[in-house]
């Protein structure tokens, strides 16, 4: 996350350890560190370098395969265990004595620490105006507070150190400090990130893109008061069963309440409906063309948003994550960042070898099988006009072209009639790639086929069995049609393709609409947070979940669907699975759901990859080793504090299941 914010790194920090602290508190500050603290604050100037400087110490969103996210739950697979540490944690090697990238505890207890020196010292810069200190300030609880976010995400219940910097050369017991209950932590969290919006600038100019905003700091705590108002942490069955036994150790007070509480979906609302009443955000879209697919009779024909007869669907919402829409004015991000990550990640969709891709970005069945038809029906369940068949080829004779799409005409049955997110996000068995930047024409449009003597099937590569797809479905999402990575034998092995730069869209604006409905489909009665009157209003939630909807070409949601929160819960859970396809939502939302186990414990499934022909065809489960070994324990809903930590520290618990 080196380029979220502006910064300049104008010196590199030596932090000596101490036995007698914790590490996360970086407490010993030598000689030379604190010389340099003196100078940092002589000027506005040094203040705002050294503030930039603690923003580089976040990662880079966009790089996906160290971190959690979608090869840790059911979107994502690869047998590329050494490269994703996400696949270790999944298979239980994830300890408190080894961490690999998860550690990130004491990182982000060391920005706040940096962050709590400058709040402390922020008035001797004294020519740091009014307007200019608010701001800054803004940033810099922002930051703290992302920091904390971040560790609520991997750890749960944080410990909570306010403003303070502590002082240097205690006794161990100095530095002791419990951790906060989740909803304490929570509380804490959001009320800092509403603090920093209030500072902060509403919006920022393209020159600044990826510098957070008042609209960033507001979707940081949607998001976190929607997991704190969800099953998992709200109370219920899936609270007690997870963490009932979970308490304190130094008062028995339980980490996780067990009493359910319908205001905290109110508030996950009221954040969420201050964020849309700030008039700021909207879908990406982008106006009908000549070659716009043509809309299913039961999708509305108004414009934007009460239909989609005026926009190009297809474009609408591929074109935001291809590069191809400029970026730094997109209005659906609240929060973005360039990210060369993101540019890796997307190599790995590429087939090994002959294409010079990694091969190893593999897709489930489940998620396939999660998109719905054109008309906006299941596959279970689809139309005479818009069947779903797992019969054979298509074998029309006529390719078919959308959007500046092309779907062959010789693909399987069920490639054929698919909502528009399903080609813009998959590449399956026979889709096409046009790879135009590349100078090697024979590597121009051409169909990548995953069946075992394919061109990006299993016999293609030498390098069995890593490189190689495992599921015969890679992502598209992030790919554009000039993207390539040319062929080898020419000069350095591969050519730079065009490749747009890319931004990885940390909060977009319609995740923040699908909270928003999930927050009022489960409210009962009225509540007044914020100076909103939040009930289950089936009109707003019909308005913001069909503009979703809509943007991708379906129909809306009909009374029937309205008038059932079960109903409706579970079309909000496929609704989040789809639009937010690898945008790391989905490990926490199945979590958040109580329902991490049910999931996991489904199998991996794909195409028969051992199999060609209309054979390969078959829906099997993933024979590998990496999905027979995955390990279903609730423990692995959150990541183990490191042990050389927790015992520093006596009142400090580790997470439940991991040793202390």
């Amino acid at each position: 996350m080196k380029n979220i914010f502006k910064h300049t790194i104008i010196c590199a920090f030596t932090i000596i350890i101490t036995m007698s602290s914790c590490n996360y508190l970086d407490i010993a500050d030598n000689f030379e560190e604190a010389f340099k603290y003196d100078s940092i604050f002589v000027n506005k100037t040094n203040l705002e370098r050294y503030t930039w400087n603690i923003a580089s110490m976040f990662p880079d969103e966009g790089y996906k395969f160290d971190k959690l996210g979608s090869y840790a739950c059911d979107e994502a697979f690869s047998i590329m265990v050494s490269d994703y540490t996400s696949l270790d944690f999944v298979q239980g090697n994830i300890t408190p004595t080894n961490l690999r990238s998860f550690n990130i505890w004491n990182s982000m207890y060391i920005i706040v620490r940096k962050v709590n020196t400058v709040l402390n010292n922020i008035d001797k810069a004294s020519d740091l105006n009014g307007q200019e200190k608010d701001e800054l300030m803004g940033y810099l609880y922002f930051m703290r507070a992302y920091a904390y976010y971040r560790l609520i995400m991997y750890y749960g219940p944080i410990v909570i150190l306010g403003d303070d910097v502590l002082e240097t050369n205690e006794t161990a017991d100095y530095y002791d400090r419990p951790r906060a209950t989740f909803d304490e932590s929570v509380d804490y969290v959001c009320s800092e990130l509403e603090r920093s919006a209030d500072l902060m600038p509403v919006e920022i100019t393209p020159s600044f893109f990826g510098r957070p905003s008042a609209g960033s700091a507001l979707g940081l705590s949607a998001r976190l008061r929607l997991i704190q108002a969800s099953p998992l942490w709200n109370g219920g069955s899936a609270a007690r069963r997870t963490y009932g036994t979970w308490k304190r150790s130094i008062d028995n007070v339980n980490y996780v309440s067990q009493t359910y509480d319908e205001r905290k979906w109110a508030q996950a609302a009221a954040v969420s409906k201050r964020i849309i009443d700030m008039n700021v955000y909207a879908l990406h879209t982008v106006k009908k063309m000549p070659d716009t697919a043509p809309l299913p009779d039961n999708v509305p024909q108004h414009n934007f948003p009460l239909g989609a007869g005026d926009i190009d669907p297809f474009r609408s919402y591929a074109d935001m994550f291809t590069g191809e829409s400029p970026f730094a004015r997109n209005p659906e991000y609240l929060w973005a960042q360039r990210s060369s990550g993101l540019e890796n990640y997307s190599r790995h969709a590429f087939p090994y070898e002959t294409y010079n891709g990694f091969g190893t970005v593999a897709v489930p069945q489940k998620v396939i099988d999660a998109y719905l038809m054109a008309d906006g029906r299941t596959i279970e369940n689809s139309s005479e006009r818009y069947p779903y068949s797992t019969d054979g080829i298509w074998n029309n004779g006529t390719d078919l072209n959308f959007s500046g799409y092309k779907l062959k005409g010789n693909v399987h049955k069920m490639y054929v009639n698919r909502e528009l997110r399903f080609y813009a996000s998959i590449g399956f068995s026979g889709a096409f790639w046009p790879m135009l930047s590349t100078s090697n024409l024979s590597k121009r449009n051409i169909q990548f086929w995953y069946n075992l003597n394919g061109n990006a099937g299993k016999n293609s590569t030498r390098n069995l069995p890593y490189n190689v797809n495992t599921t015969g479905y890679s992502l598209k999402k992030f790919v554009h049609p000039e993207d390539s990575w040319g062929a080898p034998g020419q000069g350095t092995g591969y050519e730079n393709s065009r490749r747009l730069e890319k931004a990885y869209p940390i909060i977009r604006y319609a995740e923040i609409l699908l909270a928003y409905v999930e927050a009022l489909n489960n409210l009962t009665t009225t509540h007044t947070i914020q100076n909103y009157q939040l009930s289950r209003n089936i009109e707003e939630m019909r308005y913001y979940f069909n503009m979703v909807r809509f943007r991708a070409g379906l129909p809306g949601l009909t009374d029937a669907e309205l008038a059932s929160k079960e109903t409706m819960q579970a079309l909000i859970e496929r609704e989040r699975m789809v639009e937010l396809l690898h945008e790391n939502a989905r490990f926490w939302d199945v979590r958040r759901w109580g329902k991490y186990e049910i999931t996991e414990r489904e199998p991996i499934q794909g195409m028969d990859m051992d199999a060609d022909g209309l054979a390969f065809y078959n829906i099997v489960p993933v024979n590998q080793t990496v999905a027979r070994n995955r390990v279903v324990d609730k423990k692995l809903i959150l990541v183990p504090i490191e042990l050389n930590e927790v015992r520093k520290s006596p009142s400090m618990d580790q997470n439940p299941g991991y040793q202390r």
